[in-house]
């Protein structure tokens, strides 16, 4: 029971991990191992020696570390650009409302604040910033598909861009932690890549 598995949504989970002994047969540079696993319905496992359910996969792919890392710092560039994007059309949504004062007493209440959320909005990208998504989703593409050399550059951006979807690719792509995808267009997306 300690050691079930539980997800009450469709989610991806992915390790890195070097092991120290085992290599690919054809390895040149250095390589590091992606671990991942994805549920597409609902599934509680009791027993981890017994998985009967259709809806549960798992996989690992070899990937060179330079190449994630380069990735990384580009998805890094990205989220920045996305960042900048939410934080102008919020601005301009701010100004264009009016704004209203109410009237305390003579000192403020300080509420505390939680803790913030990630942005959901979808977010409307410049032509500069819908091509740098292009150009690191066609990495992620070329790096996580079963056959790389029939990758081929996307020409659209194949889920809805909102800073908690380029947050989590960057997150997928850090090889010093694991990290978990629920965000529903993006799942599809990577896990038709893993097919």
């Amino acid at each position: 029971e300690s050691r079930a598995a539980n997800a009450s949504n469709k989610e991806i989970n992915v390790q890195w991990y070097i092991p120290s002994l085992a290599k690919p047969s054809n390895y040149k540079e250095t390589k590091i191992l992606l671990l991942y696993a994805y549920n597409t319905k609902p599934v509680k496992i009791n027993n981890i020696k017994i998985i009967s359910s259709m809806s549960v996969s798992s996989g690992h792919l070899w990937i060179p570390l330079a190449r994630i890392i380069s990735l990384r710092e580009k998805l890094s560039n990205l989220k920045q650009q996305v960042e900048m994007l939410t934080q102008s059309s919020k601005s301009l949504s701010s100004a264009s409302e009016p704004t209203s004062f109410l009237e305390q007493s003579e000192t403020w209440k300080r509420i505390p604040s939680k803790k913030p959320k990630m942005n959901v909005a979808k977010v409307h990208l410049d032509e500069k910033t819908e091509e740098m998504a292009k150009r690191c989703l066609s990495e992620v593409k070329a790096l996580l598909s079963v056959v790389p050399a029939l990758s081929l550059p996307l020409t659209e951006i194949p889920f809805d861009v909102t800073l908690e979807s380029i947050a989590s690719l960057e997150d997928m792509f850090d090889p010093a932690s694991g990290c978990v995808i629920t965000e529903e267009s993006l799942f599809n997306w990577i896990i038709s890549l893993f097919h």
